[in-house]
């Protein structure tokens, strides 16, 4: 009788879990607090992107978030995902928005919606569509005419998919973000008067009302850039705020001296480049600033409980005084307490056991991780010279140098290539290179170019009928900061040599492996250094997530199933491994396709089951 009385009151509890999920509610900023339904709420989110994650593991990775304690899941919508091409909008398959926060409601667990437009997020270009830079009349990020317009199109399009699951209509969005990180934006754009980036700011809150968004709104900001990002009617968060009495000053000058009070970005863990260490956070400081917040009665954010993959060209990239450019890496792992494979670690533990002290029913049991398999060495059975692709191609012919977006090219890689009719010894320089190549002479590789440690020139001879080629690849816009308005990609500056500029006759071939290219069966002698683009299939007996072993290679992409994993530069690292999903793979034949930029002669690949991210190259 004791035990059906138990299994009784699950039931009644599950019921009521999900009667409450199914009807309308309300969530409000009342007297200086939460409230859901009438009674106060203390919000315990957790950050995860779901075009991060494959569509069929979003349940599991929201069940992970439910079983260490949170009620909450906030997640970026980021507009350049959605828009694949001007007017052309996909929130179907893996971009399915309303799945994704309708799997949330079904796990029980309330949801934040963070729009931007401008999202950061370490994602290619901050979320913008790169094509917004072809309008020569678009100023992103400030009260400008064009760029108001197409934000007012990716909101309305937005509404649609989140208007009809805010809490008000039985779904479980109780909040959405307006803008993003503003503040110190406006701190770096000092060049635009104050009053004229309010104008934005609040124009870009009116058109989420205007659409139909009923919720709070709040915005997210530095404690102490609350006067530039602040937005009227919204609520001021503090983002990265650790001390409690500064959170409650700044968030009390900006919301007429009351709460509630929330951290809308508590960083567990943080981001990493390429060519840099990997950061990490200890699990004993994580624990110690989320048991603070607790203790405080603070609402809080993780960002991120759960970081999943940069998958294809979605990475972005920042900057800072020693690099002209810190591109991401494609693991958004970030020190997560859930890894970027799904696993619970360390630091997941230990705050499972928190929420548990405050919890007086029993967490859910953490789901058991996804299975995990190695495989062994893949022979490639195809491996074709890049050139020889590329040679089929027909070139953009122009006596200047074209970007990316002259091309009408977003991502990738393109080719620019040159004959000479006369002997050229010396220094070759391309100051405006955007952001990485290889340069060749004849198909014969003569060196690398790279911004990110600022080499912009090397030794070049070159003669009577020679061809120059100088393979640029673009490794992702820029997502924050002031030179987020300077993100064209490609060669944006004249190639010199000697001083001298190189003009007239130049072919541009561009080359965005939005689908891989097809290989011929003829196997050819291949130089060093070569680009080559090289394929294998490969049979499996089972299926589960892997780790691809990059590091007998050197710097490239990797096509599974004709999904493109990724970049990966082994040659400098810290991530060595590439996160494959199981949920991708099949059982019998699979095909996998990797375009290497620096061939060195290695013919097979394999799996391991564990990830290396932390082993730069010195």
């Amino acid at each position: 009788m004791k035990n059906f009385n138990k299994y009784i009151c699950i039931i009644l509890f599950i019921l009521s879990t999900n009667l409450a999920f199914s009807q309308k509610g309300n969530f409000e900023i009342k007297e200086g607090q939460f409230l859901l339904n009438g009674k106060p709420f203390i919000i315990y989110s957790g950050e995860m992107h779901y075009p991060r994650v494959p569509s069929s593991y979003w349940k599991h990775r929201l069940q992970m978030m439910k079983a260490m304690g949170l009620n909450t899941v906030t997640t970026y919508v980021f507009w350049n995902y959605h828009e694949e091409a001007p007017g052309k909008w996909n929130f179907s398959g893996e971009k399915d928005l309303q799945k994704f926060i309708k799997t949330a409601k079904e796990v029980g667990l309330y949801v934040i919606i963070r729009p931007g437009p401008y999202v950061c997020a370490e994602w290619e270009f901050g979320g913008y569509p790169w094509w917004l830079q072809k309008n020569k009349e678009l100023e992103i990020r400030t009260d400008n005419k064009a760029f108001l317009e197409e934000c007012e199109k990716y909101i309305n399009q937005l509404a649609k998919q989140i208007v009809p699951l805010q809490i008000n209509n039985g779904g479980p969005v109780i909040m959405v973000q307006t803008e993003n990180e503003f503040g110190s934006y406006v701190a770096q754009r000092k060049d635009i008067p104050l009053e004229q980036h309010r104008k934005y700011s609040h124009k870009i809150k009116d058109m989420l009302l205007k659409a139909g968004i009923s919720t709070p709104l709040f915005t997210s900001d530095g404690s102490s850039l609350f006067k530039g990002g602040s937005v009227e009617g919204a609520l001021p968060t503090a983002n990265g705020e650790s001390d409690i009495d500064v959170l409650k000053k700044s968030i009390n000058e900006y919301n007429n001296g009351k709460g509630p009070y929330m951290v809308a970005e508590y960083y567990p863990g943080w981001l990493d480049h390429w060519a840099e260490p990997f950061v990490k956070v200890s699990t004993e400081e994580v624990l110690k600033q989320t048991e603070l917040y607790i203790k405080n009665g603070i609402s809080f954010n993780y960002y991120m409980i759960h970081g999943g993959t940069n998958f294809g060209f979605t990475s972005g990239a920042n900057y800072d005084k020693d690099h002209d450019i810190q591109p991401d890496l494609t693991s958004y792992d970030y020190d997560a307490p859930i890894n970027e494979a799904g696993w619970a670690t360390p630091k997941y533990i230990a705050l499972r056991k928190a929420f548990q002290k405050i919890n007086p029913d029993p967490l859910p049991q953490v789901p058991n991780p996804i299975k995990v398999i190695s495989i062994p060495e893949i022979k490639f059975s195809k491996i074709n010279s890049l050139f020889d692709t590329t040679d089929q191609q027909k070139p953009v012919v122009n006596n200047q140098l074209l970007t990316f977006e002259d091309l009408n090219t977003g991502h990738g890689y393109v080719l620019y290539r040159r004959k000479f009719g006369k002997d050229q010894k010396g220094i070759l320089e391309i100051k405006g290179l955007r952001d990485y190549a290889n340069v060749y002479v004849n198909g014969i590789w003569k060196g690398e170019l790279n911004r990110v440690n600022k080499k912009y020139d090397l030794d070049i001879e070159i003669k009577a009928g020679n061809r120059l080629e100088i393979l640029v690849e673009n490794m992702g816009r820029i997502n924050y900061g002031a030179d987020i308005v300077h993100n064209v990609k490609g060669i944006i500056s004249p190639v010199k040599i000697n001083g001298i500029e190189v003009s007239g006759n130049w072919e541009m071939l561009p080359l965005p492996f939005d689908t891989f290219p097809k290989l011929s069966d003829k196997m050819k002698n291949i130089a060093s250094h070569s680009p080559v683009v090289q394929e294998a299939e490969f049979i499996l007996n089972e299926t589960g997530d892997t780790f691809l072993d990059m590091r007998k290679l050197g710097k490239g992409i990797v096509f599974i199933n004709g999904k493109n994993i990724g970049r990966y530069w082994s040659k400098v690292g810290p991530q060595q491994t590439l996160y494959i999903p199981g949920a991708w793979l099949k059982k019998g034949s699979n095909k996998i396709q990797i375009f290497e930029q620096i061939f060195e002669n290695n013919t097979s690949i394999s799996s391991i089951d564990h990830p290396i991210l932390e082993e730069l190259v010195k």
